[in-house]
């Protein structure tokens, strides 16, 4: 089973347009395009039935008490937690390859719809819900796809790895507002296989890809 994208290479660096944020000299950070990348799979499992995705960066800091703020950094000490970025379930085996922008196209305020997604998937929401939840002007649930925006003061180079689940049900058993959490659970027990694709992404000047 394999995970491919024309987006980015394997290990390497995630391209700004399919972030939620890049670089701004002035501001730190400034809105970006936040398309979702291209993916594309082969070598399914016999008795694959659906496919399900995990776009997650276990880079997350464990606390967002010093997260963008002028002459305070996150230091690599601090401990890292997983943030969701997109949770896809429900996609036909033999269906085409994601495309660029076909499942997220910009930064929606309050988060886009769902949990409808395109080719008749379901996404539910990723950790931005959680992430805004305070501020008034973004505040809500975040279907779908939302890129990478991880603290410009971080000093972490942050890992971004778009897992693909083939599975051996057609449906996964999950409702409403779900997370990738309540997706990994209900489909521990029904995976034939799986591949994985990684990208980094960093909004600190200072923070290099190894």
């Amino acid at each position: 089973m394999n995970l491919i994208s024309d987006s980015f290479e394997d290990n390497g660096l995630i391209p700004g347009k399919y972030a939620f944020a890049v670089k701004d000299e002035r501001m730190h950070i400034q809105l970006s395009e936040n398309k979702n990348p291209h993916l594309a799979w082969s070598d399914l499992p016999a008795g694959t039935r659906s496919l399900t995705l995990i776009c997650h960066d276990p880079d997350a800091p464990s606390t967002a008490e010093n997260a963008n703020k002028e002459g305070l950094w996150i230091e690599k000490e601090v401990p890292r937690v997983v943030f969701c970025h997109w949770a896809l379930v429900d996609l036909a085996p033999d269906s085409a390859p994601i495309a660029e922008g076909e499942f997220s196209n910009g930064v929606v305020a309050h988060g886009k719809k769902g949990p409808a997604g395109p080719r008749g998937t379901r996404q539910g929401v990723n950790d931005y819900t959680k992430w805004f939840a305070g501020d008034e002007k973004m505040a809500g649930n975040y279907f779908g796809y939302d890129g990478p925006c991880p603290p410009w003061n971080d000093k972490v180079m942050h890992h971004y790895i778009f897992t693909l689940y083939a599975l051996k049900i057609a449906k996964v058993p999950v409702e409403g507002a779900f997370t990738g959490r309540d997706v990994l659970k209900a489909i521990k027990d029904h995976v034939l296989g799986a591949a994985i694709i990684t990208g980094q992404y960093s909004l600190n000047p200072g923070v290099r890809v190894k």
